[in-house]
């Protein structure tokens, strides 16, 4: 059965199979066409965390689709009137997929590991496969096409976005640069295994934002604190304030960058008003195509699992 814990699940044909997909399913929506391809399939939210875009997205992108979501909170129970394995195993018997937005990326893997439903990872302390995606989908639209040898700089904490996204680039042949303070870099050897699994990648890391901004095509930020790290606040902003994204550290990257932040954003933080509501900013289309890639996923996860026929989304 097909998954989607992280993006080591997919090769990378499946990844540009699914940007496909979403690029097509959202042009058929800017044509008014919303095609009940999951006409009576039913999507479980399951999430511990709390969300907006992710929720809302694939809410409403089941709904374009013909189909339903049904949003559970924590009185279905999870792990604590039943374990995971006899929840998901009746899970299954009334949901076509779950979207799991967990604290633990173990989580995700245990529920995944029982084979009786596609699970999707929603965001775990490890990875955010889905805004990794829509990302890509927002760097392609914005470069007319191919990203390859695109380069795109993550400006902050090497966190599960910035994870994701070194996946990401190793797949479309970005050049991937992250600049930070040193305690927060991506460890090497996810790197190594990045490297491995897809086949090659182009990365840098270092404490020298300027430097790692100076080439950049698309600078991108997130907040500095995630949740679960709020102990950690204050000593986190005196680390990352440097490296603030505004208007005088973008004099250092080319004109023609443009900058990317997955929100919740801390205004006046990560970054400010002016750099995020700027002409160089492509936030919100980045945040709208969160709904696009993940319809083009869930249609994905359909084909492959033998849900509808391969014909069916041409």
């Amino acid at each position: 059965m097909k998954h989607l814990r992280s993006l080591f699940d997919l090769s990378i044909d499946d990844f540009h199979e699914i940007l496909d997909l979403a690029d097509s399913i959202k042009r058929r929506l800017g044509l008014g066409q919303r095609p009940d391809l999951l006409k009576n399939r039913s999507l479980a939210l399951l999430f511990e965390k709390a969300s907006l875009r992710t929720r809302v997205s694939f809410e409403a992108g089941m709904i374009q689709l013909g189909g339903a979501a049904i949003y559970l909170t924590n009185d279905v129970g999870w792990r604590e009137r039943e374990t995971i394995a006899d929840f998901v195993r009746v899970l299954a018997e009334y949901c076509d997929f779950v979207v799991c937005r967990a604290i633990a990326q173990s989580t995700v893997d245990e529920l995944a590991s029982h084979n009786v439903l596609p699970v999707i990872n929603g965001l775990t302390d490890q990875s955010h496969p889905c805004q990794a995606m829509a990302d890509v989908m927002t760097m392609r639209e914005v470069a007319g096409g191919s990203i390859k040898n695109k380069q795109l700089t993550f400006v902050g904490d090497g966190n599960n976005v910035a994870r994701s996204l070194l996946k990401s680039a190793s797949i479309c042949g970005m050049k991937f640069r992250l600049a930070g303070p040193a305690k927060y870099h991506i460890a090497p050897k996810l790197v190594e295994q990045v490297r491995q699994h897809f086949g090659g990648l182009d990365f840098e890391q270092s404490p020298d934002v300027k430097t790692m901004i100076k080439d950049a095509d698309f600078v991108y930020t997130d907040v500095w604190t995630s949740m679960g790290q709020e102990a950690e606040a204050h000593q986190r902003t005196a680390e990352f304030l440097p490296y603030q994204i505004n208007s005088a550290l973008m004099q250092n990257a080319p004109k023609h960058c443009k900058v990317l932040h997955c929100l919740p954003a801390r205004r006046g933080l990560e970054i400010t008003n002016e750099v995020i509501d700027s002409t160089s900013s492509i936030v919100f289309p980045q945040a709208a195509n969160r709904m696009h890639l993940q319809k083009g996923l869930l249609l994905w996860l359909a084909s492959k699992n033998g849900f509808v026929e391969p014909g069916a989304l041409d």
